[in-house]
């Protein structure tokens, strides 16, 4: 189900609001004021701030689907795939660069079972798809064997991640693109047989 312009109008708002003023910011008060409805409106397209923040995560959990789906199909060494997977997910924080405020923000999952169960999916999907991609590449002998998939797996999943929080804490002062090569290739070369 598609969502309405009124509810993506609300979840970009919120994303807004997580990256100025945190978690405890996001109310739907707040929402209100921001978009300038009222509270009962916020009401009538989600139940509750915890479904704001489930229709975000459900946006991300679909672009982890069309990475994984595409990986399957994608024709290339293990490298190249994680530098395409690499590429997509900067273009989406370089296109929207508060979201890391909501995807990085563990203490936005810590109270709420429904929104944990939400990235603990997406975060094992992604997991999973490296996995795969690494399993692959060291099948085909392009991937070192001597460390194990899931522990690469973890080093590329950590240093994306890591990567972005630092450029998101840093005000965006540097190149992200850039550096997400650098890191990449850094990766191919700790990866590489």
């Amino acid at each position: 189900m598609g969502l309405s312009e009124r509810q993506t109008e609300i979840i970009d708002c919120s994303i807004e609001i997580i990256d100025k003023r945190g978690i405890q910011g996001l109310t739907i008060k707040n929402i209100s004021k921001e978009i300038g409805i009222s509270e009962p409106a916020i009401y009538r397209h989600f139940k509750s701030k915890t479904d704001i923040i489930l229709a975000i995560l459900d946006n991300f959990k679909v672009m982890a689907e069309f990475l994984s789906d595409a990986m399957d199909n994608f024709e290339g060494e293990a490298i190249e795939k994680i530098g395409f997977m690499f590429s997509k997910m900067l273009e989406m924080f370089l296109h929207q660069p508060s979201i890391v405020s909501v995807i990085f923000s563990e203490e936005i999952f810590k109270n709420e079972d429904s929104l944990l169960v939400e990235i603990r999916e997406i975060l094992n999907l992604h997991q999973q798809t490296v996995e795969k991609i690494i399993e692959k590449g060291q099948e085909q002998n392009n991937v070192r064997v001597d460390v194990d998939k899931q522990s690469l797996a973890l080093l590329v999943m950590g240093a994306l991640r890591l990567l972005v929080k630092r450029w998101d804490l840093n005000q965006h002062n540097f190149k992200l693109e850039k550096e997400g090569t650098k890191l990449l290739d850094s990766l191919k070369i700790i990866m590489s047989k």
